[in-house]
């Protein structure tokens, strides 16, 4: 069985990914603090510009034709973040909240609608500060006593949250750059509850934000709560893209006769559309207690044949598609300790999940 090639597919060169360009925006400043809109630039991880709200995962044209569920779930801001360059020694923000339900019983306020601040020291991103939301609309101060040095960051939006309006606000003696997203094609990740962030404790620490990072190339999540089951719609909308590598990853949000029923056409539909691009099909994690539950085993293990199934009739004529299976994918032959209630990733689940990915799509694009 190939699991993946070593064959280089794609050449993605660091020092492209690395230039970023600096666009000119302008400030409304009140008592002191110079505030940029981050509406005025583009946000990485947006797959279309045509949104019915700016802080949109979807396309306007796509909203009525998909599910409800994503839909609505489209609003919120997975995996979107904001870059920019200062050398401020405070950054503020002021911001609105999409949704007043600011958190969930099992994920914390941070994750479902934090503002996430990470900084490049050298060529790595570094967390710096979050939000630790307790109203819907708010204006604070991020982080202060920062060195004056001159440095790029960037904000992760919210999870299971959307934003209205945005703002970031240096003191107006401080310089500030709003930089684009990083010039290079993107991964674009289509999946359930946990690619959408479900239930890590900050914006950054979903595995497509930390493989952004890693990787430094931008990605496209595509992550629907309980939503990702493969319709044809959203095949379409996602062929629409044109990344370096797609991953798809829905398996847990089905049965064994819809992967059979939907697999198939959903990745034709991908494959007719990109011919070359590169397609790694990600398996579903075992539960984190299905090693005392053995009926859950087999549910589990149900689902993987099926995906399997599909994989195999498409594989043998297609050197471009990929399997990656679901031992070891969150440890769970370590500790069984990845999950927050054996289904969602905690911040150890998702940091494991992005190892394993790390290595698959480093050798799928020869980087």
């Amino acid at each position: 069985m190939r699991l993946f090639s070593a064959v280089c597919v794609i050449a993605v060169c660091f020092a492209a990914a690395l230039a970023a360009e600096d666009i000119s925006v302008s400030p409304d400043v009140t008592d002191g603090v110079a505030w940029y809109n981050a509406a005025s630039w583009p946000t990485e991880g947006k797959g279309w510009t045509e949104t019915r709200r700016y802080f949109c995962r979807i396309p306007a044209a796509f909203e009525e034709r998909v599910t409800s569920s994503v839909r609505d779930l489209a609003q919120d801001t997975a995996g979107l973040t904001v870059r920019f360059r200062t050398n401020a020694d405070a950054i503020h923000v002021r911001y609105r909240l999409f949704s007043s339900n600011l958190a969930m019983p099992h994920m914390p306020a941070t994750g479902v609608s934090g503002l996430d601040l990470y900084a490049l020291e050298g060529e790595k991103w570094c967390w710096a500060a979050c939000t630790m939301p307790t109203s819907q609309e708010d204006t604070k101060v991020l982080i202060d006593g920062l060195d004056g040095e001159m440095r790029d960051y960037q904000i992760y939006l919210p999870l299971y949250n959307g934003i209205d309006e945005l703002l970031i606000g240096v003191p107006e003696n401080a310089e500030f750059h709003a930089v684009a997203p990083l010039a290079a094609k993107p991964i674009v990740y289509y999946g359930t509850s946990i690619t959408q962030g479900g239930c890590c404790s900050h914006p950054g620490d979903v595995y497509t934000s930390m493989l952004a990072r890693r990787l430094n190339i931008p990605f496209i999540n595509l992550g629907f709560s309980g939503s990702a089951r493969m319709e044809p719609e959203m095949a379409e909308m996602i062929a629409q893209l044109d990344p370096a590598l797609f991953v798809i990853d829905a398996v847990p949000n089905m049965n064994a006769p819809l992967i059979r029923e939907r697999a198939l056409p959903f990745l034709r539909t991908i494959r007719q559309a990109h011919p070359e691009t590169p397609v790694l099909v990600v398996d579903g994690r075992f539960y984190a207690n299905s090693h005392i539950k053995k009926g859950t085993a087999h549910s589990c293990q149900e689902l993987s044949d099926a995906l399997h199934e599909v994989y195999e009739t498409l594989s043998a004529g297609d050197p471009n598609l990929y399997w990656l299976g679901h031992e070891n994918l969150i440890g769970e032959d370590i500790d069984f300790d990845a999950t927050m209630d054996s289904s969602h990733l905690n911040d150890l689940g998702m940091y494991r999940q992005a190892d394993k990915l790390e290595k698959v799509i480093r050798e799928i694009l020869s980087l």
